[in-house]
């Protein structure tokens, strides 16, 4: 201990402040827009690419990119299955002037 040191009041005497309420999502200007598709397209895109689910990228359920799309809040809120859905990600793009992506929703340690 330094001589300059000086002894720290004990703060356990105040009361602790009240827990701030969450604060609502606001995604971030670079986060591209996600955007979950019903089951019905999600087949109709399926048929679209000729390709089996597995091979598609996945995103978590809980990804917060999802929060982007103001459905999701919905249907998780309705306990509707999210899982197996396919994710529309739009990015602008220089060349093509936007770029499509899709991602196939899966929960976190279920990779398929």
């Amino acid at each position: 201990m330094t001589p300059s040191a000086a002894p720290r009041a004990r703060s356990s005497s105040r009361a602790k402040a009240p827990a701030a309420p969450p604060r609502p999502f606001v995604a971030h200007h670079l986060a591209p827009p996600h955007e979950v598709l019903s089951e019905a397209e999600s087949a109709a895109v399926m048929a679209k690419l000729a390709t089996a689910p597995e091979r598609l990228p996945k995103i978590y359920v809980s990804d917060p990119g999802l929060q982007t799309d103001p459905r999701y809040a919905a249907l998780k809120d309705s306990g509707e299955r999210l899982v197996g859905r396919l994710v529309r990600i739009r990015r602008p793009s220089a060349t093509a002037g936007e770029s499509v992506a899709y991602r196939l929703i899966v929960q976190p340690g279920r990779e398929e």
